[in-house]
């Protein structure tokens, strides 16, 4: 079986829909005006911002070429249940709803104390730790990639090579995404 875990801000998401949510709260909220204050209340249409068109194409055609599962990694996880992440991933046009999001990292249990945790990179850290747990935990998945805006990749030195993952890809640019030249090939070849 092949998963892709799935950054959400960086990767799909990208930073010209940025701050979209909040025209949306406001929105709902002057349309709605008995509804709860509280974000977490409101439909998941109005808790995120939108995906990039083109990124869903790109996500889409990996879909299809390579059969993979999504487990969603992105911290939106914190802020929706998966079933909400289905119905917004088919809302928005991806064609597969995500069959898990990984446990957050008080629920994970391997290389937790394996290194030495660092302020600058505890973000990295922390999802590299909640993507091995996913793992361990189910060793069905033979083929995956982790795919992010954050560097959780292996750089040849061991202070951080102890907790960077090796199937990883790297989407440096906020603005492009898994677009990015070369970046769908690279997922691929993970999941052949």
């Amino acid at each position: 079986m092949k998963v892709i875990f799935l950054d959400h801000d960086g990767v799909i998401c990208l930073s010209n829909n940025w701050g979209g949510r909040t025209k949306k709260w406001a929105k709902y909220r002057s349309e709605n005006p008995d509804s709860s204050k509280e974000k977490k209340d409101a439909p998941v249409f109005v808790r995120f911002d939108d995906f990039d068109k083109k990124a869903i194409k790109v996500l889409n055609e990996i879909i299809e070429e390579t059969g993979c599962e999504i487990v969603v990694s992105s911290d939106w996880k914190l802020h929706a249940t998966l079933e909400e992440l289905g119905d917004y991933y088919e809302s928005q046009g991806i064609s597969k709803k995500p069959i898990a999001l990984t446990p957050n990292i008080g629920k994970c249990t391997v290389h937790g104390n394996l290194f030495i945790w660092s302020p600058r990179w505890d973000l990295e850290q922390t999802r590299t730790i909640e993507i091995k747990q996913y793992l361990h935990d189910h060793p069905e998945f033979t083929h995956w990639v982790s795919v992010d805006d954050l560097n959780m990749g292996k750089i040849g030195e061991s202070w951080k090579d102890d907790w960077a993952i090796d199937n990883f890809v790297l989407t440096p640019k906020s603005n492009e995404g898994i677009k990015q030249s070369g970046v769908k090939e690279k997922i691929i070849n993970y999941l052949k």
